[in-house]
C-alpha cells in the first residue's frame, strides 16, 4: 500500500507539472529549460547515488534515460502548441500502448481486450483533437512521447529488481541531461534562468517530478505487481485534467470532455490485459 499511494503522489506531481511548464515555455527555450531541469535531478540524486555507482546498471540506466529524453522532448513541444488537458489524456495513452509494443517487440499476443482498449482510447484521441481545444501538431508530438514512456515503463519493469534504484535513477537523469544539454548547445539555446515562473517550474520538474518522481517509480516496481502500477499511473491524466482546469482555464466542451472519457475508458479497459503483458514479457 505505501507503494501504491507514492506512485499516485507522484502522478499528481506529474499532473501540476503540465501547468508550470507551459507557463515556462513562454519565457524559456525548451531545450535550455530541459537540460537544466536534469541537471538539477542529476545534482539532487548524486550525493546519494555516489557510494552505489557499481550497482547502477550504466547501458540500461542510458537506454531508459535515453527513452526519457525523447518521451520528454515530445511532450515539451507538444504542451507548447496545445492544452494542458489534451496533453494530460494524450500522455496517459502510455497504459494503452504498452501491451502494442510488447507485441510488437517480443511477439508477445495481445488480448482482445487490449485491441478493444485502444479502439476507444483512438476515438477519444479524435473527439478530443477535433474540438478545437489543442493543436493537432502538439497533439501529434505528446502521443510520440507517449509512445517513448510506454517502452521506458516496459523496460523498467525488466530491469527495476537488478540494480541499485537510486544509482540507477541517477543514471536515467544524466543521460537525458547530456542529451539535452548537447541538443540546446548545438540550437543555440544557452541562456541562464530568470524570474520565479522558469525557476519554480524548474526546481519542482527537476527535484520532484524528475530525480524524486522516477526514483519512486523505480523503487515501488520492485514490490508492486504491474496491475497496480499501471492503475495508479492511469491517473496521471486525471490529475492534469484538475489542474488544467483549475490553474489553466481549459474548458474541453462536450466533446472534449467525451474524448478524454473514451480515452480513460480506453485506459482503464486496456490496463488488466497491458499488465498481464507485462508479466510475461518479464518471464523472457
Amino acid at each position: 500500500m505505501p507503494a501504491l499511494l507514492a506512485l499516485v503522489v507522484v502522478t499528481a506531481v506529474w499532473g501540476i507539472t503540465f501547468v508550470q511548464v507551459k507557463d515556462a515555455l513562454e519565457v524559456y527555450p525548451l531545450f535550455a529549460f530541459l537540460a537544466v531541469r536534469f541537471a538539477i535531478a542529476s545534482l539532487t540524486l548524486a550525493p546519494f547515488a555516489a557510494p552505489r555507482l557499481r550497482e547502477a546498471g550504466w547501458k540500461p540506466g542510458a537506454l531508459l534515460g535515453a527513452l526519457l529524453a525523447v518521451g520528454y522532448a515530445l511532450q515539451t513541444a507538444g504542451l507548447e502548441r496545445t492544452t494542458v488537458s489534451s496533453a494530460g489524456f494524450i500522455t496517459g495513452l502510455y497504459v494503452v500502448f504498452t501491451p502494442v509494443f510488447a507485441y510488437l517487440l517480443f511477439r508477445i499476443r495481445v488480448a482482445r481486450i487490449v485491441v478493444i482498449g485502444v479502439g476507444l482510447a483512438v476515438l477519444g484521441l479524435a473527439l478530443l483533437t477535433g474540438v478545437g481545444v489543442g493543436d493537432p501538431v502538439g497533439d501529434a508530438l505528446v502521443l510520440g512521447g507517449s509512445a517513448a514512456y510506454s517502452l521506458q515503463i516496459a523496460l523498467m519493469e525488466r530491469y527495476a529488481r537488478r540494480y541499485d534504484p537510486i544509482a540507477f535513477t541517477f543514471v536515467e537523469m544524466l543521460a537525458a541531461f547530456v542529451g539535452f544539454t548537447a541538443i540546446a548547445v548545438a540550437l543555440g539555446q544557452i541562456e541562464l534562468p530568470r524570474g520565479w515562473v522558469v525557476w519554480g517550474a524548474l526546481l519542482v520538474t527537476g527535484i520532484f517530478a524528475s530525480a524524486l518522481g522516477f526514483l519512486v517509480q523505480t523503487w515501488a516496481q520492485r514490490q508492486l505487481s504491474a496491475a497496480r502500477t499501471a492503475l495508479a499511473f492511469a491517473m496521471e491524466p486525471a490529475w492534469t485534467a484538475v489542474f488544467g482546469f483549475w490553474l489553466a482555464g481549459d474548458r474541453l466542451g462536450a466533446a472534449g470532455w467525451a474524448g478524454a472519457a473514451l480515452i480513460m475508458a480506453g485506459i482503464v479497459v486496456a490496463e488488466p490485459a497491458a499488465a498481464d503483458s507485462l508479466r510475461r514479457l518479464l518471464r523472457r
